[in-house]
């Protein structure tokens, strides 16, 4: 019983969730009429997938709808802070931000700082700024901003089936059910199988902080005008970098014997071995960052080429062709968020099991 109420929340959540970017595209108005530019497909899709210093939600110009996040930066001259709205939501370096006795500006997302009487900034041919340099830019960005949504999730999620398990000894309901069902799936079809019985717990809080992080964010990102958190290569090479740092801090010496001197093998061809063997050390992770990136971003990308079918070709009867297609996609694009975060998870700790793993010696 508890499973078939579990199911229908997850699939009535599904539905909800593949509709809900058909509703904001339609009701967006991504191509104004009077506008005599032309719909650029291009600049629409790099805008839906980049990173940027507003949270846009919808509209164009003085009818836009976005959420200014704070600019922070580091200069010569110490910090300076701001609200993105102080650009105007000027991407193109125009508009000048004066702050502290400081000139900036926000050229495609990235923020320069003027020198003294310039007005806006110069490049050379091979697209060195001129006039401008680069402060160290620690803003809160929206996908900064997307990752501390998730995060609130998670400790409200956890915390509540912690709080539920404290005061409760029967099993939970509702999300709670679903909750702890995907908990004990990490644990038992992931942890357990890949890590082993003996040291598994260990990895526990990794394994499930990194697989329901991927998940919620590759959910979230579904939402119009989402941020595409797992879909920004910085992201994706930090997950990375965790798995790779659980790696070595934890090889045992089986391990680090096995890469650079493997036992029984000739002895002249193990200095090879050892080459290739160490460069998978590093290439296992850099595989992972990389499958979840593209995979993401890949899927963003199809989403917004469909729906930008109707504006290119300028038909409404095309809508009939490409918004199934998209709504197949968005459906199947939910599918492939749990995917991503249960592979990432699953050869995360193959990887680490591998590392861990106790060799018997004859």
């Amino acid at each position: 019983m508890i499973a078939h109420k579990s199911f229908k929340i997850i699939v009535t959540f599904t539905l909800a969730f593949a509709l809900l970017p058909f509703v904001a595209f339609a009701s967006a108005d991504p191509v104004e009429k009077e506008s005599e530019e032309k719909f650029n497909p291009t600049d629409m899709i790099l805008h839906h997938i980049g990173d940027t210093h507003g949270w846009h939600f919808f509209g164009s110009g003085e009818n836009s709808y976005t959420l200014p996040l704070p600019v922070i930066l580091w200069t010569d001259n110490g910090l300076v802070t701001f609200m993105s709205s102080e650009f105007h939501h000027d991407t193109e370096g125009h508009h000048v931000v004066e702050k502290d006795g400081m000139r900036f500006v926000n050229l495609h997302e990235d923020i320069y700082m003027l020198e003294e009487g310039a007005q806006a900034v110069e490049f050379d041919e091979e697209h060195h700024p001129l006039n401008a340099s680069q402060p160290i830019d620690f803003s809160i960005t929206k996908n900064v901003a997307a990752m501390f949504i998730t995060v609130i999730l998670m400790l409200w999620f956890f915390f509540g089936l912690a709080g539920f398990h404290k005061k409760n000894e029967k099993a939970p309901s509702g999300f709670n059910n679903v909750l702890e069902t995907l908990v004990l799936f990490v644990r038992d079809e992931i942890a357990k199988p890949q890590i082993g019985e003996k040291k598994y717990m260990k990895f526990m809080p990794f394994l499930l902080t990194v697989f329901f992080f991927i998940w919620i964010t590759n959910l979230l990102g579904l939402l119009p005008g989402a941020a595409n958190v797992t879909g920004n290569i910085a992201v994706t090479v930090s997950l990375g970098l965790f798995t790779l740092a659980l790696i070595i801090f934890n090889g045992n010496k089986d391990y680090w014997k096995h890469v650079f001197w493997m036992p029984g093998i000739p002895t002249f061809v193990k200095p090879i071995l050892a080459v290739v063997e160490v460069l998978g050390v590093f290439i296992k992770p850099i595989a992972l960052m990389i499958r979840l990136f593209a995979n993401i971003t890949a899927g963003h990308i199809i989403i917004l080429s469909l729906l930008g079918l109707i504006f290119i070709l300028e038909s409404a009867g095309v809508a009939g062709i490409s918004v199934p297609f998209a709504l197949f996609i968005t459906i199947l694009e939910l599918l492939v968020a749990f995917l991503q975060a249960f592979i990432f998870t699953m050869l995360s700790a193959l990887f680490i099991g591998m590392a861990v793993a106790e060799h018997e010696h004859h």
